[in-house]
């Protein structure tokens, strides 16, 4: 199976340099962007959308922490690893927990008004898979937007800063790469190739080389024909980093919110979900017969981890015939479900549907990728020069299955260590200035009008419920795209966002469906119907990276489940040393 290296692409007609180029403007992106910005010449933000237009402005439910004091990290991480199905790394979880409260307490320090009681402690829930109450939320239902808020307004107050520069309204194309090792292994990433789609500050495609690159890009939503996600989460990043030759892991570990807004079979877009929240509070699921399900699934009955939630609900719908089943939450009463959820209150409203009355009609849409491009506790992939940070990172926080509430989390004090590292290794002169040379091999482009079949075979391939024969059809449609689509005559395609953003997402399905099909066992959010169980042998990452050839190279990596022989430090500023 082999896969291009490259987009096809007009060549730069622009060139900056930065010494840090940051993409993506959720929680990670822009905390890694302020954390550098005074300790490095010079940083690049650049964004697909507007500075707030990310995945963390959607998140509803909370960021966790042991921030209670009858919590403490240990509990906080012995809940992670048993969601991550035994395929969590523990040190990455430990870095968690332990760093976690206080990157919190220092998010609200920095102006993020977070829920709070009348004696101005902070208001915590729990969500599946805690055994505490450990979720900090804001606006009841609004957590992503007050934290997004909180960090726009920090960068907003020093973007005349000369040290900083924001593009928004740009795709990212490809990572420049610097000469292969004599191996033939991939050379350091040294900046990226993006087109300024309409609105930025600067023209058409260009060129910005720097000495390191932290993707932030979020996750690979609109592979799937309904999705929470935004517009902008196309794969993006996942699918530049495998074409720079950086290690992916985890790719097959898709998580599917169980109860997101059913609408209709033809509804299309970012679908709107009920947060965990609402379970949280005592909501309860039932079936189109009125028969309340989920007790008889798991012993935490609604707040079981969401994988467990999501293919119960699957098999429910199988068998009553339905295509979705019902959210009841009229028991916790219409003026409590006012105050603690006036988001998805108003949303529900919107399509004529009132929480506090009405059963509301949920289905299983993804929601959030647990894999993606490998890295150590620092941020630092495969590649020199490569750093990955939030939903497009694999950093073996999540294992099999994210812990509810666990992402926000991920991104805040993870991209805080890269910066971190990032910052020291630029201090000491670590990361030299590389020239980028072209990658071998024909570049990729897919028309956009592929985009809906592409949608529709990740839905029937790697989709909920996975088989052999279903990933086998899947991998077979994806291989007659055709992927040099402006070579093709009478097909209307040209270089440009909708054909790059297709092109992104069939390399992302391509990958998807082959890691999926190597696991031939079911763990967290990978699901397989002829292979129905956890298998012990599989107590090991699928990783994979495209060779100097564009070989898809499939493999296991063993992973480390001992506990560290020494705690996280549990710090907020730079490291020493």
């Amino acid at each position: 199976m082999r896969l291009a290296r490259t987009l096809a692409a007009p060549g730069p007609g622009w060139t900056a340099e930065a010494d840090v180029v940051v993409v993506g403007s959720g929680i990670a992106g822009l905390t890694a962007a302020l954390e550098l910005r005074t300790r490095v010449p010079k940083v690049l933000l650049v964004t697909k959308g507007s500075l707030a237009s990310g995945s963390t402005v959607w998140a509803q439910g909370g960021i966790a922490a042991a921030l209670a004091p009858g919590d403490s990290p240990a509990a906080h991480l012995q809940d992670t690893l048993v969601a991550g199905g035994g395929l969590c790394d523990r040190r990455a979880v430990e870095v968690l927990v332990t760093e976690g409260p206080a990157r919190v307490r220092a998010l609200a320090a920095a102006g993020a008004a977070f829920d709070t009681g009348p004696d101005g402690v902070l208001s915590l829930t729990r969500e599946g898979g805690h055994g505490a109450d450990r979720i900090a939320h804001a606006g009841g239902d609004a957590t992503g937007a007050e934290i997004s808020r909180a960090l726009v307004a920090q960068l907003e107050a020093v973007r005349s800063d000369p040290g900083i520069e924001v593009i928004e309204h740009a795709l990212v194309l490809d990572l420049l790469t610097g000469a292969p090792g004599p191996d033939g292994s991939s050379g350091p990433v040294c900046g990226v190739t993006l087109h300024v789609i309409g609105e930025g500050t600067r023209d058409g495609v260009g060129a910005v080389l720097g000495r390191a690159v932290v993707l932030a890009t979020g996750g690979i939503g609109q592979l799937f024909q309904s999705s929470t996600n935004p517009a902008q989460a196309t794969g993006d990043g996942l699918a530049a980093a495998l074409r720079a030759g950086a290690v992916v892991g985890d790719v097959e570990f898709v998580q599917f919110h169980p109860t997101v807004l059913w609408l209709g079979a033809g509804v299309k877009g970012q679908l709107a979900l009920i947060s965990e929240a609402v379970r949280g509070e005592g909501a309860m699921l039932l079936d189109t017969d009125g028969v309340r399900f989920m007790p008889q699934v798991h012993p935490q009955a609604e707040l079981a981890p969401r994988d467990v939630v999501a293919h119960a609900i699957v098999r429910q719908m199988a068998a009553t015939g339905s295509e979705h089943v019902y959210l009841d939450a009229r028991h916790l009463g219409p003026d409590f479900l006012r105050r603690r959820f006036p988001t998805i209150g108003r949303r529900l409203l919107d399509e004529g549907l009132d929480l506090g009355t009405d059963l509301i009609p949920v289905a299983p849409a993804q929601h959030y990728h647990s894999g993606g491009v490998v890295t150590d506790v620092d941020g630092r992939s495969s590649v020199e020069g490569l750093y990955a940070v939030g939903e497009v990172a694999c950093t073996g926080v999540h294992g099999a299955n994210r812990l509810a509430s666990n992402s926000l989390l991920e991104g805040l004090v993870f991209a805080a260590r890269a910066a971190d590292d990032i910052a020291d290794r630029l201090s000491r002169g670590a990361l030299p200035r590389v020239e980028p040379v072209e990658r071998p091999g024909d570049p990729a482009l897919v028309a956009a009008t592929v985009r809906t079949r592409l949608q529709r075979i990740a839905q029937r391939g790697p989709g909920v419920i996975r088989s052999a024969q279903g990933l086998a059809h899947a991998a077979q449609a994806l291989a007659a795209v055709p992927v040099r689509a402006h070579e093709v005559p009478g097909v209307v395609a040209a270089p440009q966002t909708a054909e790059w953003e297709t092109t992104n997402l069939h390399q992302v399905a391509t990958l998807l469906t082959a890691v999926a099909a190597e696991r031939t066992e079911s763990r967290g959010g990978h699901f397989r119907e002829d292979h129905p169980d956890p298998v012990e042998g599989w107590r090991a990452r699928v990783v994979a990276r495209l060779g100097a050839d564009g070989v898809l190279e499939l493999a296991r990596a063993p992973l480390d489940l001992s506990p560290s022989r020494a705690p996280a430090p549990d710090r907020v500023g730079p490291r020493a040393g």
